[in-house]
């Protein structure tokens, strides 16, 4: 069958598996630095919001945090992607270009984090927050010592689920060009250039290129899962 001499040329052949390591490499790099912009940009904008609803100081950076959410969540992300390379950075440069890609990930996955995080806080009974003002504890320090510890158990799942949308959206990268040996190379390119050199055979190099996708997303599901069981063991005790 053509599609087991396609795998076995892949595998066999080592500029095939550079390829292939290397977007996968690139896939991975571009997920965890887009994944911790997420993680602050989002932390920053829920505890705005939250903050918002009790404190007239916070109301003016909630409304910009509120157009911020709507935007990045009512607008596909490779609009976003398109916006951000060929827009506002203008970057002929692939390896600024790379900091383009991130940073738009990074903003974009920074939306949908900061609900999941606003959800979490808000799943916290409010009487959490007012016996730790009648401690004569402050907001701030309500919140960081009693609200989101308990709030951290409730959206490690919704996260988990955000970062694992997050891989699979950097396959869009190669959208805005892709070159080999720098980041925009990634692993959704690397299929398509092992493909083109097949002859057109796309099949081969996309189902070894699923099957890394799969691979990552299956370990992120298991350190998931992993991390829920330690801390419902810790409840217990």
């Amino acid at each position: 069958m053509q599609i087991l001499k396609d795998l076995w040329l892949i595998i066999s052949t080592e500029d095939f598996r550079n390829y292939l390591f290397q977007g996968f490499g690139n896939t991975l790099i571009i997920t965890f630095c887009a994944a911790m912009i997420g993680l602050i940009l989002g932390f920053i904008v829920a505890i705005i919001k939250i903050l918002a609803e009790d404190n007239k100081a916070f109301k003016i950076p909630a409304i910009i945090c509120n157009i911020y959410t709507t935007i990045i969540r009512g607008t596909p992300v490779a609009l976003q992607l398109f916006i951000m390379v060929l827009q506002i950075l203008i970057i002929p440069n692939m390896d600024l270009q790379t900091l383009a890609i991130i940073l738009t990930f990074g903003i974009n996955s920074g939306a949908y984090v900061s609900e999941s995080i606003r959800a979490g806080i808000q799943s916290v009974d409010k009487g959490q927050m007012e016996a730790g003002r009648a401690l004569g504890l402050s907001q701030m320090t309500t919140m960081r010592k009693i609200i989101l510890p308990q709030a951290i158990k409730n959206v490690i799942p919704a996260i988990g689920n955000e970062l694992i949308a997050l891989l699979k959206e950097t396959s869009i990268v190669s959208m805005v060009g892709a070159t080999i040996g720098t980041l925009t190379f990634d692993l959704t390119q690397a299929s398509k250039t092992i493909s083109i050199s097949l002859g057109g055979n796309y099949f081969a190099p996309t189902l070894v290129a699923g099957c890394f996708y799969l691979a990552i997303v299956y370990l992120i599901t298991f350190v998931i899962s992993l991390v829920e069981r330690r801390l419902k063991t810790s409840d217990k005790h």
